[in-house]
């Protein structure tokens, strides 16, 4: 493992603390379950983002009356 030093608030560190005595945890095993959550939701939205990209440089994309028909079939149009 790397090491790693940064600061973070007065209020974040007291909640910080709060929830590893809550939770039986210990503060290094909270933010590394954090950063690990955050880390693969943000590299699963930037890869989301990547393919939507290159299927739109592919030309891969509707028509607004295909968005629109698959909006009615869903029970989701315009009222």
């Amino acid at each position: 493992m790397s090491p790693m030093s940064f600061l973070i608030p007065d209020d974040m560190a007291e909640s910080l603390s709060r929830l590893a005595r809550d939770t039986g945890h210990s503060e290094s095993f909270l933010v590394l379950e954090a950063m690990r959550e955050y880390l693969q939701r943000e590299s699963w939205q930037i890869e989301e983002i990547k393919d939507s990209l290159r299927e739109l440089e592919a030309g891969n994309t509707a028509s607004a009356e295909e968005v629109n028909a698959l909006w009615e079939k869903w029970g989701k149009g315009a009222n």
